[in-house]
């Protein structure tokens, strides 16, 4: 997979993949989220992913199922060292399938990316 990423001007920096782009910027006058939140939206929707399709294989509704996701960061550094995914659901969600809920949100390649994370590699290249 190869991601192109531009600068479209001012303080925006969008990856573009396949048919999608995704827009970043920063403050004070950002027209689209930071870069780090998209990172961590990522997170959450990847679990919610997981959730969905848990749900649709089983046929169970998903109105009123909801991820919270709560970030707790060093006070120190600013860094993340904990998140917490609170999966929601409405009265009368079958108690039988709740862990197994749980277990589908953990499924998620973002997290499993983070548990295991990449090598890096950065270079220049005159083109």
């Amino acid at each position: 997979m190869e991601m192109i990423i531009d600068f479209p001007g001012g303080s925006r920096v969008d990856a573009h993949f396949g048919q999608h782009t995704v827009a970043t910027d920063q403050p004070p006058a950002a027209s689209a989220p930071t870069p780090f939140a998209v990172f961590l939206a990522s997170i959450g929707t990847c679990a919610g992913i997981y959730v969905l399709g848990f749900c649709q294989q089983r046929g169970i509704p998903t109105d009123g199922i909801r991820i919270i996701q709560r970030m707790h960061s060093r006070p120190m550094s600013g860094m993340i060292e904990k998140i917490d995914l609170e999966i929601q659901v409405p009265e009368g969600f079958p108690e039988k399938y709740r862990p197994s809920l749980i277990h589908s949100a953990e499924l998620c390649a973002v997290k499993k990316h983070l548990e295991n994370p990449p090598k890096f590699e950065v270079i220049t290249k005159v083109v």
